[in-house]
C-alpha cells in the first residue's frame, strides 16, 4: 500500500477492510511508517506498513485524535479473489471537496472496474466521531453473496426508533433487519443545524449491512436541514409524519456534477448541473417511504435566480435515481423542488405510489415525476400540483439521446390527480430521442391544466413515440384535451441532425370526459412525416365559446368513433375500422415487480 499525493491504494489476496487513521504526530516525514489494519474475512488481523510518499500528511482536523477512517468491505462469497487481483485507490482527502474511490479487479488478464464513486470529504472529516466510509463490492456487481441475516443491533450498536414504526415496503427487499435513527449519527432537527454530515455518515455506516438483511434510516419528527446526500443499496429511508427534510438554500452547498450522457449538457444551460438533493447511483433495492413525511426543496431561491439568469448551471432535482433497479418511492410529500421533483433515469423496476407533489403553479420546470430512459415503471395514486408537466416521460435529447439509445418503455400510470395550468397532465417528450413505447395510463383526473395528454417532438429529435394507450380520463378546465406537436424546436446545440425525423404512431385515447375546454385538440404532425395510427373513441368534450376551432389537425392520420363534438376530417371513421380504440389487456411485468409488504419495528432498549 502506498500514498500518492496524499491519496492511497491497497491491494491484496483478500481485501476485507482497511482502516486508515492519522498518526498522533502532526507530521510524518518521508520514509516514515503508518500502521494499517487489514482484517481477513475469517476474522484474523494482521498489520502491514504504509510508506508515506508525502512529506506531510494533511490533517483536516483541528486537534489531536484519529483521522476519520475509510473502510472498504469485501465479501469472499460475493467476489472470489486471487492473489493481488483486487485494487482499491482513493484520492487526497481535502476538506470541503470530494474524494473519489475506485475499486478494480483483474479477471482473466483484464481489469474490471467494480466501483467508481465520490464521497464528500467534508462529511467524512468533520463528524464528531469516527465516520465509516463503506462500500459493498457485491452491491455494485449484483446481489450475489447477499444473504439476509435478520439481526438487530442493541447495546452499543444502532438504536431502534423510539416508537412503533409500521410501513409498507417492496417485497423485493423485504423488511429491513437493521434500523437506525438520524440522531444516532449526530443529526439535529432544529431547522438550522446542517445535517449533511449526519446523512452521509448514516448511509455510509448502514451500507455495511446491505448483505445482512439491509437497513432502514429513520428521520424522526423535526426539521432536518441538509445539503445533497446519496443513498445505498438494500436501504430504506423512512420519514416520520412530522419529519421535514429541508434543502440547504446556500447554492454553494450544491456540488456541480456532469450532465446526463443522453442530454450532453444541462437542461437549463450548457455545461454541468447542480447536484440533486437525494441521489441514488447504481443501486439495487432502495425504498424511500414514510408516514407522509415531507422533503422540502425550498426552491424559491432557485426559481428567482433562474428567472433572473443568475445561475451558471442547471438546477438540481429533488430526487434522482440513476442506473438502478428495484426502486419503491411511496407515502411521502415533495414540495418546492428547485426543478424536477422525481427523476428516475436509466433505471428499471421503479414503483412510485401514494406520493404527493406540490409546487406553486408559477414555479419554472417543477415537473412532478419524469421517468427518463426507464423500463418497467408503475406510477399510481399520486396527487401533483406543478408549474410544469405532472408526469413527463423522456429518453434523451437529440444527437445525445440517439447515441445513448435507451428507450422509456413498459410504463403504467393509474389513479393520478393533477393540477398544472401551464402544462400537461401526461407529457411524452420533448426529449424522446431514445424512443418511448408501451405506455398505459388510466383513471386520470385533472383540474385546471393546459392539456390532458401532450406529445412533444421536433425534427432533429429522431426516436419514436408509439403504442401509447390512455383511457378513463376526467378533465375539468383545460386549454386542450389532446395536444401533439412536431414543432417543439428546442435543441441542446447546433450539432443535431436535421435529418433525424421522429416517428409518432399508434396513439389511442378512449373513455374521456372533459368540461370547460377551449379546444378539443391541437394535433400538429411533421410535414412529410405525419403522425399516424391515432385513435380516439368514446370522448365527450364540453367546449366553451371561443374563436378558436374546436379541432385543429395538420399532418396527422387516424380514426375516431363516438366523439363529440365531431373530430377533424383526418380522424373520421373509415369503413371497416373498429368503433373503439384498443387498450392492452395483458399485464405488464411491473405489476409484479414490487409486491408490497407490511413491516413493523418496535423499540428495543439498548
Amino acid at each position: 500500500m502506498e500514498w500518492i499525493d496524499g491519496g492511497g491504494s491497497i491491494r491484496g489476496d483478500v481485501v476485507h477492510e482497511v482502516l486508515l487513521r492519522r498518526s498522533r504526530r502532526r507530521e510524518v516525514q518521508r520514509g516514515g511508517k503508518l500502521k494499517v489494519r487489514d482484517e481477513a474475512t475469517r476474522g484474523r488481523e494482521q498489520e502491514t506498513k504504509l510508506s508515506c510518499q508525502d512529506k506531510r500528511l494533511i490533517d483536516p482536523g483541528t486537534g489531536p485524535g484519529p483521522l476519520n477512517l475509510i473502510k472498504l468491505v469485501h465479501h469472499r462469497a460475493a467476489l472470489p479473489v486471487e492473489k493481488d487481483n483486487v485494487v482499491a485507490t482513493w484520492e487526497k482527502l481535502v476538506p470541503g471537496s470530494s474524494t473519489k474511490l475506485e475499486v478494480q479487479q483483474k479477471r482473466e488478464g483484464e481489469t474490471v472496474n467494480l466501483l467508481e464513486t465520490t464521497c464528500s470529504a467534508s462529511a467524512l472529516l468533520t463528524a464528531s466521531k469516527i465516520v465509516l466510509f463503506a462500500v459493498l463490492a457485491a452491491s455494485f456487481i449484483g446481489n450475489a453473496g447477499c444473504r439476509p441475516n435478520h439481526r438487530r443491533k442493541g447495546g452499543d450498536g444502532w438504536r431502534l426508533a423510539e416508537e412503533v414504526i409500521d410501513y409498507t415496503t417492496s417485497g423485493a427487499g423485504g423488511c429491513r433487519a437493521h434500523v437506525a435513527s438520524l440522531t444516532d449519527f449526530g443529526g439535529v432537527g432544529d431547522g438550522v443545524t446542517s445535517n449533511t454530515a449526519a446523512f452521509a455518515a448514516a448511509v455510509s455506516s448502514l451500507s455495511q449491512v446491505a448483505c445482512q438483511g439491509g437497513a432502514m434510516l429513520v428521520v424522526p419528527a423535526g426539521r432536518w436541514l441538509t445539503g445533497p446526500f446519496n443513498l445505498t443499496s438494500h436501504f430504506t429511508l423512512f420519514l416520520h409524519r412530522d419529519a421535514i427534510i429541508l434543502a440547504n438554500q446556500d447554492i454553494c452547498a450544491w456540488p456541480i456534477i456532469d450532465p446526463l450522457p443522453s442530454y450532453g449538457r444541462g437542461r437549463d444551460l450548457p455545461g454541468g448541473r447542480y447536484s440533486n438533493l437525494i441521489t441514488g447511483y447504481n443501486l439495487t433495492d432502495v425504498v424511500i417511504t414514510g408516514d407522509n413525511g415531507t422533503i422540502n426543496g425550498q426552491g424559491q431561491t432557485w426559481w428567482d435566480k433562474f428567472q433572473s439568469k443568475e445561475l451558471n448551471f442547471t438546477r438540481g432535482y429533488l430526487i434522482e435515481i440513476m442506473y438502478s433497479s428495484q426502486i419503491l418511492i411511496s407515502n411521502i410529500t415533495l414540495i418546492d423542488s428547485p426543478s424536477w421533483n422525481l427523476h428516475p433515469v436509466y433505471s428499471s423496476d421503479v414503483v412510485v405510489s401514494a406520493v404527493t407533489i406540490l409546487a406553486p403553479v408559477y414555479s419554472p420546470n417543477t415537473d412532478g415525476i419524469n421517468p427518463d430512459s426507464c423500463s418497467n415503471v408503475r406510477i399510481e395514486d399520486c396527487y401533483i400540483v406543478s408549474g410544469d408537466d405532472c408526469i413527463a416521460i423522456k429518453s434523451g435529447w437529440d444527437e445525445y439521446g440517439i447515441k445513448f439509445n435507451m428507450p422509456s418503455q413498459h410504463i403504467l400510470i393509474r389513479r393520478l390527480t393533477c393540477i398544472s395550468p401551464t402544462s400537461a397532465v401526461i407529457a411524452l417528450g420533448s426529449e424522446m430521442s431514445g424512443g418511448i413505447h408501451d405506455v398505459r395510463a388510466e383513471d386520470i383526473t385533472a383540474i385546471d391544466s393546459e392539456s390532458g395528454v401532450r406529445i412533444k417532438t421536433a425534427v432533429g429529435r429522431g426516436g419514436y413515440v408509439r403504442d401509447i394507450f390512455v383511457r378513463r380520463m376526467n378533465l375539468h378546465t383545460m386549454k386542450w384535451v389532446f395536444w401533439m406537436t412536431g414543432r417543439y424546436r428546442q435543441h441542446p446545440d447546433e450539432g443535431y441532425d436535421p435529418g433525424a425525423v421522429p416517428v409518432v404512431e399508434g396513439i389511442s385515447y378512449s373513455d374521456v370526459v372533459a368540461e370547460n375546454v377551449t379546444m378539443a385538440a391541437k394535433l400538429q404532425g411533421i410535414p412529410g412525416a405525419p403522425f399516424t395510427g391515432i385513435c380516439i373513441s368514446n370522448v365527450t368534450v364540453e367546449v366553451i365559446r371561443s374563436k378558436n376551432p374546436i379541432w385543429d389537425c395538420t399532418d396527422v392520420e387516424g380514426v375516431s368513433a363516438s366523439v363529440s363534438p365531431p373530430p377533424c376530417a383526418q380522424l373520421q371513421l373509415k369503413r371497416g375500422e373498429p368503433e373503439s380504440c384498443p387498450f392492452p389487456e395483458d399485464a405488464l411485468a411491473v405489476d409484479s415487480v414490487a409486491q408490497l409488504e407490511q413491516c413493523s419495528y418496535r423499540r428495543i432498549n439498548p
